[in-house]
């Protein structure tokens, strides 16, 4: 048979001593002229203990107290830092920069074209590409090359212009939209009496009587595609407006304008940046369109225009819309990447 395992007695474990943990009041220093470091074996009866023993004063070095104080937390560090982790979106960025580089540097590499003094000669209409004409030449005979490039410095330039100004627009008014309820009422219908014509009456009407320049129609497309932007701005307001911070901000008696600025602007960059980034190539196809349907100044080439003139013959001749459809490409694809990828890195949230 197994001998069974004997169990611990419960009683005999009450009989075990119990240490001691009263300290010796005879063991106590007394010395108020004694100092001790950290640790001191003395700490059981500190009422019987002199103050010197209980309490050390603490050095104060105005140095060190700033050095403790300040962060090395910097927000924008933390964006590039976080942004540059996404190679596929540096890559793309970097080539952006480089096309709209070669958009300054191509009539220099080819000077024998200049887009405004482009000789128009039928006898070499729609001459594919060659060492004469690196990019052929269109129905009128004239370089392809020089207006390519042309078109790609204007279109990114009115992109880009057109983009800033109705975030800029679009954010100002949306923060206000958001945070005084005074104004809730006026911009909900001014905003309802835009949004529900649709935008391209609005500019065959400005085409039509006041006129078709890339500047008019420009700052008019930057007068009704702020809708979007401040409405969404307008919305995430509301999620922050009534914060905690906020709420306290208000009671101290803190200027509107620094609440919004401050306490919730940050809150709505990441938003604000993938909304310009994604703007930049609708942009680009709206301005495609509005030269589709003839209501921009087609005098000097841009993208819009070139594949507006490229929809009749690009069967026949498809470098004519093969080289502008592909810059279009990849700045629509640079600008998608990128953009998120930016916006993600702009996120405080995902700042460590």
């Amino acid at each position: 048979m197994s001998k069974k395992k004997q169990m611990p007695n419960p009683v005999d474990e009450l009989a075990y001593r119990v240490p001691d943990l009263d300290v010796k009041k005879e063991m106590i220093d007394t010395t108020t002229e004694k100092t001790f470091d950290k640790g001191r074996n003395y700490v059981g009866v500190r009422s019987d203990m002199p103050e010197k023993q209980l309490f050390s004063f603490a050095e104060y070095r105005p140095q060190e107290a700033e050095r403790t104080g300040n962060s090395e937390y910097s927000y924008w560090k933390s964006v590039w830092r976080n942004f540059i982790k996404k190679k596929s979106a540096v890559v793309l960025l970097i080539v952006f920069f480089v096309i709209f580089a070669f958009t300054f540097i191509a009539p220099v590499i080819n000077p024998s074209f200049d887009v405004y003094n482009m000789r128009i000669d039928n006898s070499i209409s729609y001459t594919s590409p060659n060492s004469t004409y690196w990019f052929g030449t269109d129905n009128l005979g004239r370089d392809y090359w020089c207006q390519v490039w042309h078109a790609t410095r204007t279109s990114i330039l009115l992109s880009f212009l057109v983009s800033f100004g109705q975030i800029l627009v679009g954010v100002i008014i949306g923060l206000v939209w958001g945070y005084v309820r005074k104004l809730d009422r006026f911009f909900t219908e001014l905003y309802n009496l835009i949004d529900n014509i649709p935008t391209i009456i609005y500019m065959t009407l400005i085409a039509l009587m006041i006129g078709k320049t890339t500047l008019i129609m420009g700052i008019a497309m930057i007068s009704f595609y702020w809708l979007g932007t401040a409405r969404n701005v307008r919305n995430l307001v509301f999620m922050y407006r009534d914060r905690e911070y906020n709420l306290a901000s208000r009671c101290l008696g803190t200027k509107t304008s620094r609440i919004l600025i401050k306490n919730i602007f940050p809150y709505l960059i990441s938003v604000i940046i993938l909304r310009l980034a994604l703007s930049i190539p609708n942009i680009i196809a709206y301005e495609t369109t509005l030269t589709y349907l003839g209501l921009m100044d087609i005098s000097l080439p841009s993208l819009g225009v070139l594949l507006r003139n490229a929809r009749d013959c690009f069967l026949n001749y498809p470098y004519i819309l093969i080289f502008p459809a592909v810059i279009v490409s990849l700045i629509t694809i640079t600008f998608y990447l990128a953009g998120n990828a930016f916006s993600d890195a702009c996120d405080p949230r995902n700042h460590v």
